[in-house]
């Protein structure tokens, strides 16, 4: 079973441009994002972004550090999303957001052993927000996601790739993973939106080691 990780990031967001290539710590934060997806062995990890040539930079990025990507369109994130796991061969599709730097790899890895059993078409951390905002993963069967696509015809469902699933808990067979461990951290806001969140971003990773960290280390680095 293949199983991997899409990045999905444009360069002009709306209210950060460029954020995805902005540097923390004297390293961009797509390449933090990547290294840290790095350490699961075995893990197939593609930047997923758009043709459009507002997003060269991140071509160019990718090509100066060998990493993977796929080009697709920009406003049917959707498409670009299944495109890419199609692409890769991919038979579970994780989804990585560009705004989410900090990444709980032990929560991804067990999340990971759901979808080596086959049974679910979707497993998620974000119901229930018991995980800190910007630390979400979701992985999707990537033949599941095919077989609803027809229905994922709307701007809204275009533009967020998996809130169908939310709203029609019954359309497959689904399991919700939940944060039992760390209690504080249900809440927290750790997505990078605007420059405040980037500032914010940017004292956590000073205060962590961004190889080796986990959720309680977060929680505490956020203050």
């Amino acid at each position: 079973m293949k199983i991997g990780a899409i990045i999905i990031c444009r360069y002009n967001s709306s209210r950060l441009p460029g954020k995805i290539l902005k540097p923390i710590e004297g390293k961009e934060i797509l390449l933090h994002i990547y290294e840290r997806l790095s350490q699961i062995q075995n893990l197939n990890i593609t930047v997923a972004t758009s043709i459009e040539i507002t997003d060269d930079p991140i071509v160019t990025f990718c090509e100066e550090k060998s990493i993977p990507y796929f080009r697709g369109s920009l406003n049917n994130v959707s498409e670009r999303f299944l495109k890419a796991a199609e692409n890769q061969g991919l038979d579970y599709a994780i989804r990585v957001n560009g705004d989410n730097l900090f990444i709980d790899i032990e929560a991804m890895q067990e999340m990971m052993s759901l979808a080596h059993r086959n049974t679910y078409d979707f497993i998620s951390n974000v119901k229930g927000r018991s995980f800190p905002f910007g630390m979400s993963i979701e992985i999707v069967k990537t033949t599941f996601y095919k077989s609803i696509f027809s229905k994922l015809d709307s701007d809204y469902y275009k533009e967020h790739v998996t809130i169908y699933f939310y709203e029609n808990e019954k359309s497959g067979a689904f399991f919700f993973y939940y944060n039992t461990k760390v209690e504080t951290a249900k809440g927290l806001k750790i997505a990078i939106d605007t420059a405040d969140d980037f500032t914010k971003a940017s004292d956590i990773v000073k205060k962590i080691n961004m190889t080796s960290y986990n959720l309680k280390e977060i929680v505490e680095a956020y203050g």
